[in-house]
């Protein structure tokens, strides 16, 4: 789904826009809004039910932190082209997301564990993907707030995103340990 949203992002279709609420929807943002909630479901769907039925295999515990960073990253770098995030934003998220992704494959070099997702991981992702349709949608449907609830879930994301890095550090330093 992701090479839709972005094709759909960058790809000047001239799909014209609407009236929500008093502010202008591009129809545009509006589908690749829709495309990315359904990537965001269906990555949590796939999760739960592997969960459910005891299904949770390495591979898993590896490709789907992998592809969460990947259909974040492309919506980030689409909203920094939209004036919708602050490139320094996306910059330190996309950082944080390579070094834990950098973290993991040390530990599975190392020793063969694959570093399941944590729980700060799994807030940081959700946040990020709120924030992420949010500004989508141009706040909908709270546009009416004196401040951007998307910007807000954005920086929340941010802070969720540096502190479970740190997180993922903190409780793996042993990795740089010389026993390595």
């Amino acid at each position: 789904m992701i090479p839709f949203f972005i094709v759909l992002m960058e790809v000047n279709f001239h799909l014209g826009g609407f009236q929500l609420g008093g502010q202008e929807m591009s129809i545009q943002c509006v589908l690749a809004a829709v495309i990315f909630a359904v990537a965001s479901a269906t990555d949590w769907l796939d999760g739960h039910l592997a969960r459910k039925n005891h299904l949770i295999t390495n591979f898993g515990k590896f490709a789907d932190p992998l592809a969460d960073k990947m259909l974040v990253i492309a919506a980030l770098i689409e909203l920094i082209l939209l004036d919708q995030a602050p490139a320094w934003v996306v910059t330190l998220i996309v950082m944080r997301e390579l070094a834990v992704t950098g973290l993991r494959l040390l530990i599975v070099e190392g020793d063969g564990t694959v570093l399941a997702a944590a729980w700060p991981g799994k807030v940081k992702t959700t946040s990020q993907m709120l924030a992420i349709l949010f500004l989508l949608l141009n706040d909908f449907p709270f546009q009416f707030l004196p401040f951007s609830v998307g910007k807000v879930l954005l920086y929340f994301a941010l802070a969720a995103t540096l502190y479970s890095g740190y997180d993922y550090f903190r409780q793996n330093k042993d990795v740089f340990s010389d026993g390595m």
